[in-house]
């Protein structure tokens, strides 16, 4: 992996003229036909909406990003359905205005965050990641975020906090995924704290330089690039520090094939189908997977010693 000095590449080179017009213009059509009127006076954005102030980060890679339309309309988010285009078509009565992320546990300072005193809690920046999906496809994305480690040193975790578990909203009635019992909900995700606390771990609340669309996590998920996709959780409504590892959600399910740490390895496969190579979205022919997701450099120290075969 290279990375890029900030003015490497510039805004206007991510995100190609015609795709951002077509899906500008399906939005707003979208919108509009389910009732702009009545969105606008809940607060929510009729189109997709430009984040100000997002500043350039050195996280960037040297290969091309996966178009908006893919990664917008093919993905995981199993409260709107398992299939991968279900999200789009279904995530559009997911509510993110009001909404607050209650931070707690063994912290010292507690607190309830609306959402946009966390889009202002720090300087949000621009960070292309490659994302891995264990069912072996990757993409790369222009996320915009900022840093979890910021919100980690406000809330003052206690000598206690050893991992940092996830929650997300679990509404039948926004969700329609969730009326299934294809998971347990709500969804939880954990990280140990040396992993919440790596720069390379990220809040996210846009993409491509435009507010999270609800089918990718809105108003703001997890994002960490070196594991698995399905260790971002998204919609994220509790941020709790605990003393013991939490039990995930995945792991729940199937503990065999979905362990804690998740971490992008070619050399432990899953059950069925091996991790060895990935189709990045938009190719035909597949690549080598790397390990770590080709982010050793930066988080290898963190599994040093530990056998990643029984730790995966």
């Amino acid at each position: 992996m290279r990375l890029l000095k900030p003015n490497d590449i510039s805004p206007s080179e991510i995100t190609p003229p015609e795709i951002y017009r077509e899906r500008r213009r399906f939005m707003q059509g979208s919108i509009a036909l389910l009732g702009g009127a009545a969105l606008a006076a809940a607060g929510e954005p009729q189109a997709a909406t430009r984040i100000a102030g997002v500043r350039a980060s050195a996280y960037k890679l040297d290969e091309d990003k996966t178009p908006y339309k893919d990664v917008t309309t093919y993905n995981n988010f199993y409260e709107f359905g398992t299939g991968k285009d279900d999200p789009a078509a279904n995530a559009h009565t997911l509510r993110t205005r009001p909404w607050t992320v209650r931070v707690e546990g063994e912290v010292k300072k507690a607190r309830t965050w609306d959402i946009d005193a966390l889009m202002k809690l720090a300087p949000l920046e621009e960070r292309v990641y490659r994302m891995r999906c264990v069912e072996g496809w990757s993409m790369v994305i222009p996320w915009v975020g900022f840093p979890l480690a910021e919100l980690i040193r406000r809330a003052e975790p206690t000598g206690n906090a050893k991992y940092v578990e996830f929650v997300t909203l679990n509404d039948p009635k926004q969700m329609p995924g969730v009326r299934s019992r294809v998971l347990d909900w709500p969804y939880i995700e954990g990280l140990r704290m040396d992993e919440a606390m790596h720069p390379l771990t990220l809040m996210a609340v846009g993409l491509y330089g435009e507010v999270l669309p609800k089918q990718n996590g809105a108003p703001i998920r997890l994002v960490v690039p070196w594991k698995y996709g399905f260790k971002s959780a998204k919609s994220i409504v509790k941020i709790r520090f605990v003393e013991r590892q939490p039990h995930t959600t995945w792991m729940a399910a199937a503990p065999s094939e979905y362990g804690f740490y998740s971490n992008v390895n070619p050399q432990v496969d899953h059950p069925r189908w091996s991790q060895a190579r990935e189709r990045r979205i938009g190719e035909f022919l597949k690549r080598d997977t790397l390990m770590f997701n080709g982010y050793g450099a930066q988080v290898a120290s963190l599994y040093r010693g530990m056998d990643l075969q029984k730790y995966f």
